[in-house]
């Protein structure tokens, strides 16, 4: 029998001991991060009123002022995303992401003493700049501290943090504004901040590719360029309700000619910013279109659900954030289990089941009206933040585990992306159908308003309704037809919005990997459950039985064979088991790596 080389490839990297055993406060201290950024969005739309306000009570800001005041935060965090996640990767991710949490925090005392709405957008656009280099790291730091085998478990938390943000962000901005100014919105971010700076500089540690190779420096302008272009053009026209405008059309087209251009000169490149090729396997591409597509089909209502709740129920800024709490509760509590349902069932047929809850919960707000119990209106919130609970956590897995651990602030930038690009698009299309169907509704009751008053009344909901408010007893006549039209536009979009959700449902079911074979075998990959006799160098974890020669069990009991690298198991490891140094005949030691591997050792992946 030949003898064991012994130079044999170097182990995969694993994650060192110190940093396994706290990985859990690391993951807390990640979702801090995560939830104020999130928090920040969702708290400041139930603001906006209040910052139209005259001085003192807000600034005065337009529409289209208090728009770009969203916007600009949306417009530079979008374009930034994936350049964010490439400089992690090479500069170090735990920097990267103390520099964005910094940014964040003086963006936000900025953005709380503005004094006109024109500083407001600009420091708002300091804060999604920020926010660009905070969301990917987290994820891909996240990738970094936990192993291939609890990254389920964990991407699900983390997604749960985003239910958990969505809940309280309209909470805690109607608290805010009950009791304080409306700067207060935004001051409250900082001592958040402080205190993730304090526990990211104690407990987070530092990782980057450990060979980035050169810096692609036209692919990341080339994706700068086109992300800011394709994003102002979404926005542009989301604001104007139409993409036939030359100032939409112009934006849109050229940043599409730029983003092509930055394929196809990735795929040219011998040192691309990210590798086209992985856009070859189906789960990777089939991920990034599905949460692509969620987010469009799901924003789009978002934004609508927003003005049924308080123009045509009549509820307050806090009560409409109280009443979207089932949506929140359900993402909280099922997206931390989906690796569970996953596991039993597949990607492809959770991902699949999830996209038809939320298109069922998007179809039912085609039957809404102003008398709908409220609930009904909680269920299918449930309904949808199941749904979501069940499509995140998977895809997000599936494109984090497609790249090496080493590429991981790239993958989450992907990932980021492609959510934001596609939550954007939703508002703006889906925005602009309501925005027609409205008008074309609500002109037919205008006719009585002086002509001034009527281009300007007929734009929205809210236009109508400020509009009757200004007319007093005269402009009553107004509220009735207004909640109607908004009604009929509202059920044309959500159709709209289902079917986007359906076309997502078939993208997933057709094309996303489904269930991980788990049946033993020779030289086998045995899923989570296994059982049986493994073969020759099989992985095998959660399992019983017998292990082969060259087997990596985790968690299981049985007897160990010859190079066995046993987790948390009883018994003792046979010879060439992982471990540094030298390993006694009782067992292996975890995490540091010896100063060989021998053939038919095995790794911890």
């Amino acid at each position: 029998m030949s003898q064991p080389s012994t130079t044999a490839p170097a182990p995969p990297s694993r994650v060192s001991e110190a940093v396994h055993r706290r990985r859990w406060a690391i993951l807390a201290v990640l979702m801090l991060s995560l939830l104020i950024v999130v928090l920040d969005n969702s708290i400041l739309n139930v603001a906006v009123k209040t910052i139209a306000a005259p001085a003192p009570t807000g600034i005065g800001a337009t529409q289209s002022e208090l728009e770009w005041a969203i916007n600009s935060y949306t417009l530079v965090f979008a374009g930034l995303l994936f350049t964010s996640g490439l400089l992690g990767d090479r500069l170090g991710r735990k920097k990267v992401l103390l520099f964005g949490l910094t940014v964040f925090g003086v963006g936000s005392a900025l953005a709380a003493v503005s004094g006109s709405p024109a500083e407001l957008i600009g420091y708002r656009a300091v804060m999604g700049f920020g926010a660009a280099f905070v969301m990917p790291a987290t994820l891909a730091i996240l990738m970094n501290v936990f192993e291939r085998d609890e990254q389920p478990k964990a991407i699900g938390i983390w997604a749960g943090s985003v239910g958990l943000a969505i809940a309280i962000g309209p909470i805690t901005g109607g608290i805010l504004l009950e009791h304080f100014w409306w700067g207060s919105i935004f001051l409250v971010n900082v001592p958040v901040v402080l205190l993730a700076l304090a526990l990211m500089m104690w407990l987070v540690p530092d990782s980057k590719d450990p060979k980035p190779g050169r810096i692609d420096v036209p692919g990341v302008l080339l994706s700068v360029v086109g992300l800011v272009l394709l994003v102002y053009g979404i926005i542009r026209g989301g604001e104007l309700a139409s993409f036939t405008d030359a100032t939409v059309l112009a934006p849109l087209l050229a940043g599409l000619a730029v983003l092509v251009g930055f394929v196809l000169y990735e795929r040219r490149s011998d040192h691309p910013a990210i590798d086209m090729a992985y856009f070859r396997k189906p789960a990777f591409s089939a991920a990034v279109a599905a949460i692509a597509l969620v987010f469009f089909a799901l924003m789009g209502v978002t934004f609508f659900s927003a003005f049924y709740l308080q123009s045509v129920r009549g509820y307050s800024a806090l009560e409409s954030g109280l009443l979207i709490l089932p949506l929140a509760v359900a993402q909280m509590v099922f997206a931390p289990r989906a690796r569970l349902v996953v596991e039993r069932f597949g990607a492809r047929v959770v991902c699949t089941a999830g996209m038809l809850a939320v298109a069922v919960g998007l179809a039912a707000f085609t039957f809404f009206d102003a008398s709908t119990p409220v609930w009904v209106l909680e269920i299918v919130f449930f309904l949808q933040g199941a749904g979501m609970a069940h499509i995140m956590p998977p895809v997000t897995v599936s494109v984090m585990q497609t790249l090496p651990r080493e590429k991981a602030g790239s993958g989450s930038a992907i990932n980021n992306t492609f959510r934001q690009v596609g939550g954007a698009l939703g508002v703006a299309v889906l925005g602009s159908v309501l925005s027609t169907t409205y008008r074309g509704e609500i002109e037919g009751h205008l006719g009585a308003l002086p002509p001034a008053l009527r281009a300007t009344a007929g734009e929205s909901i809210e236009a109508t309704l400020g509009v009757a408010e200004k007319l007093g007893p005269a402009g009553r006549s107004l509220v009735a037809p207004a909640q109607e039209a908004f009604l009929d536009a509202m059920h044309v979009t959500a159709i709209g919005s289902a079917a986007v959700a359906l076309i997502g449902a078939v993208v997933v079911a057709l094309f996303l990997p489904g269930r991980t074979p788990t049946a033993g075998g020779p030289a086998g990959a045995d899923g989570p459950g296994s059982g049986g006799t493994a073969g020759p160098g099989d992985a095998r974890r959660y399992g019983g039985g017998t292990a082969g020669p060259g087997d990596a069990r985790r968690y299981g009991g049985g007897t160990p064979g010859p190079g066995d690298a046993r987790r948390d198991g009883g018994g003792t490891a046979g010879p060439g088991a992982v471990g540094g140094g030298t390993p006694g005949p009782a067992g292996s030691r975890r995490s540091v790596p010896g100063p060989s591997a021998g053939a038919g050792e095995s790794v911890r992946r």
